[in-house]
């Protein structure tokens, strides 16, 4: 027997989303088009379909009135707050070179000048600055971006990925290192691109919007530079596009690595430089992953094995099958999130409760001691370069620009060799990491961000910033253009609620496919926390989060829209039911669940945003962005979501599509733009919220 599940058959009585009535907002029409399916037994009426061709004319003319509305809307009811335009083109539109990239000695960075729309790539030699590629005189109208940098062994040559309105899906130049000459012809349409270690080769993965939207499985080829791509060899192949494979010769190790995996576990295989045999399987697995580091003596490999939260293992290249790895750091309380060997050490990255430390090894696994930072700050990367045994750190926090300090590699000194200077006042701002419980017991980290005067009455306008998937944690950052908002007085708080990486792979899983309800139960949680807590009320709530974030916020506003005044969904996933049809999503099918399969629709289904808008109940003010160009998450989501919302019985509040027609998954944006969409979504934040604008 048949069970029927319309999209709109739930009656329920109109919840208010805030205490004051939201200005009248009369999108254009949407047609409904139902189609109808039957789905592992049950019916399901979907009307916005036809949304989901975005070459269609009709979709096109729909979307473009859709933003149009929505910037009308938004220039009547959220007028532009004094100063604040002002300080976000200060902060985006401004001379600012970006963190360098070192290698075999050598210095690359990018660099933006105020008024230009994209960066420019440089290098320094003899302390003179030399432009090597600038993506504007290729493309004038500034919608292409640099999207890679990959150097050669002794950087030499550059290899400079770019990419158009934001699709990220890349073009490369073999530039010379010195002059910027090219070198060869352009190599069209890749995801990746890798030295071979003879450099007359390279390892590519093909990517166009063809294979996008036919889903085609990824495969790997070497690619002889200079030659016709009809030559190509190819290496792997996958059978599904929800898996991937790489090939790749480590610089400082004779073998060639073939990896295939999903999202979630991978088979690593190597054979020696030039050989032509089958190569050997060292690693194998449909749960866990390793992660490999070759080096000249040893193969280091950071796995979820069998651990949580991550160990260090080591190989020899004499017998390197798993069962002879032997383990160099066990796993412990804290997050082994990297490991970077030096010559001399190992340098492993341990996340404690969310924040960073440094803690060095001896080669032979063997804790010395944590390494003190330079400064205050939380570790957001560590890369290193070979050839000159130097690790460099980028450190972040909420209240002070990004630096990046020179690690040696030996001595273990520190030298600063960048650091940002961005024209924001943080000094009267403080950030504090507390703990919710969430239902079960669970323990949230949670950081808070609010200016140093705030009275928790119950009144301060709050947004609450979520992700929660792919393993993925928060951790500090500096605020950059959340500093408009907190700055007049408004708190800011990002969760760290399961599905993340925070507290390793336990609290990933326990937020993944049949689990996943626990994302939304979490920031259910700690939303009635800050509440609770008199920081806020729900009629100075709100919530944001992007991609997977998206997918957070659509879940949560659709199942408690009393607890929010407002939302902003970003570059959302929001129809789970076929989230998998479409572009690269079959890849994240090991994360969310196969809708194909029977048992993973009905978990699917519970939550999937566009399935359960309910007809009578009123969905908070949100403001839905998307990006036209978008190759990760198709802006169908964004679309049905907001015909679905208008035009469903008893949504009174606004309900807006804000479309980024020349960027793609945030991607790709002038920086002129960027100051453009972060002017509107804050006015409509804070205008959702009561704030009046004025600064501290």
């Amino acid at each position: 027997m048949q069970r029927t599940l319309a999209v709109n058959v739930v009656l329920a009585t109109v919840i208010a989303s805030g205490a004051q009535a939201a200005p009248a907002f009369f999108p254009p029409e949407t047609p409904a088009h139902p189609v109808v399916d039957v789905l592992h037994g049950t019916t399901l009426t979907d009307r916005y379909r036809w949304l989901e061709d975005g070459k269609d004319p009709a979709v096109a003319a729909w979307t473009r009135a859709q933003h149009a509305a929505t910037v009308q809307f938004l220039d009547r009811n959220a007028p532009p707050v004094p100063g604040m335009k002002e300080e976000l083109t200060r902060y985006f539109d401004r001379d600012k070179t970006d963190p360098p990239l070192f290698k075999h000695g050598r210095e690359f960075f990018q660099r933006t000048k105020r008024g230009e729309p994209q960066a420019k790539l440089y290098t320094r030699l003899d302390g003179r600055e030399i432009l090597l590629f600038d993506p504007i005189a290729l493309d004038p109208s500034g919608k292409t971006k640099i999207g890679a940098v990959v150097p050669n062994r002794d950087a030499t040559r550059l290899a400079v990925g770019v990419y158009a309105q934001g699709t990220e899906r890349k073009d490369f130049r073999i530039i010379d290192s010195t002059t910027g000459e090219t070198i060869g012809p352009v190599i069209t349409g890749l995801e990746s691109f890798g030295w071979a270690h003879d450099e007359r080769y390279a390892f590519i993965t093909p990517r166009t919007a063809e294979t996008d939207a036919k889903q085609v499985p990824m495969r790997c080829f070497r690619h002889r530079l200079g030659a016709d791509r009809a030559s190509d060899e190819l290496l792997l192949a996958v059978k599904d596009a929800k898996d991937y494979c790489a090939v790749y010769e480590p610089e400082d190790a004779a073998v060639t690595v073939f990896e295939t995996g999903d999202f979630q576990s991978n088979t690593l295989r190597i054979r020696p430089l030039g050989a032509t045999t089958d190569p050997m399987t060292i690693y194998s697995s449909d749960r866990y992953r390793a992660e490999a580091i070759f080096r000249a003596d040893r193969i280091y490999v950071r796995t979820n094995d069998h651990a949580d939260r991550w160990k260090l293992m080591a190989a020899s290249y004499a017998k390197p099958a798993f069962t002879d790895w032997v383990t160099l750091i066990p796993e412990q309380s804290s997050v082994l999130a990297d490991v970077t060997p030096t010559s001399a050490w190992i340098i492993a990255t341990m996340r404690d409760d969310v924040l960073s430390k440094l803690v060095v090894h001896d080669l032979a696994g063997k804790a010395r001691r944590e390494l003190a930072l330079p400064e205050f700050g939380n570790v957001s990367g560590l890369a290193y370069d070979l050839d000159a045994d130097r690790a460099y750190a980028t450190l972040a926090s909420y209240t002070a620009p990004y630096k990046v300090y020179r690690l040696d590699g030996r001595t273990l000194d520190w030298s600063l060799v960048w650091q940002d200077d961005p024209p924001l006042d943080l000094s009267q701002v403080v950030a504090s990491r507390v703990y919710v419980a969430a239902g079960d017991g669970a323990k949230i980290p949670v950081f808070v961000v609010h200016r140093k005067d705030l009275r928790r009455d119950g009144t301060n306008p709050t947004l609450l910033h979520v992700y929660g998937g792919f393993n993925i944690g928060v951790e500090p950052f500096y605020l950059g253009s959340y500093a408009a908002f907190v700055n007049r007085g408004g708190v800011f708080v990002e969760a760290g609620v399961r599905g993340g990486g925070e507290y390793g792979e336990q609290w990933h899983e326990a937020a993944m496919g049949a689990r996943k309800q626990n994302t939304f139960d979490d920031t259910i949680a700690v939303a009635e926390w800050l509440v609770r807590e008199r920081y806020t009320s729900p009629a100075k709530l709100a919530v944001e989060g992007g991609s997977n974030g998206g997918l957070t916020v659509g879940a949560v506003i659709t199942q408690r829209p009393d607890l929010f005044r407002a939302a902003i969904c970003q570059v959302p996933l929001l129809d789970m039911v076929r989230f998998h049809k479409f572009l690269i999503a079959r890849y994240w099918i090991p994360e969310y669940g196969d809708p194909d399969r029977d048992a993973d629709f009905r978990w699917i289904l519970r939550y999937s945003p566009y399935q359960n808008v309910r007809a009578g109940v009123n969905l908070p003010d949100t403001l839905v962005v998307a990006g036209e160009y978008d190759s990760r998450v198709d802006p169908l989501h964004a679309k049905k979501f907001v015909a679905e919302v208008q035009n469903h019985p008893g949504q009174v509040s606004p309900f807006l599509l804000y479309m980024d027609f020349d960027s793609g998954h945030g991607t790709g944006k002038t920086q002129q733009q960027r100051v453009v969409d972060r002017d509107f979504e804050l006015r409509f934040l804070m205008r959702a919220l009561g704030m009046g604008g004025d600064r501290g």
